[in-house]
């Protein structure tokens, strides 16, 4: 194996981590900018009103992009199976 393979596998790791990782995120950013918003319009100071939303909706983000991640882990697990064959 050499460098540019590590380097195209690494680079699919990033992607991939991106793929599974970026729709949770962008439901809590999403989630906790409403909420700021909120907060500042109303002037209410709670720390606890910013957290119970965000695990509501990031556990419901999860169940719903499950499968995509699923999907996109399986894909990539089967193609670097696919290389180790190739290599050995």
């Amino acid at each position: 194996m050499d460098q540019v393979a590590v380097l195209e596998i690494s680079r699919e790791v990033f992607i991939v981590i991106l793929k599974t990782g970026g729709p949770i995120m962008a439901a809590g950013l999403v989630v906790g900018l409403l909420i700021a918003i909120f907060q500042t319009l109303t002037s209410i100071q709670e720390m606890t009103l910013t957290f119970v939303p965000k695990i509501i909706i990031i556990f419901g983000a999860v169940i719903v992009f499950m499968p995509f991640m699923i999907n996109a882990i399986l894909v990539f697990t089967r193609s670097l199976y696919d290389r180790i064959a190739v290599m050995g």
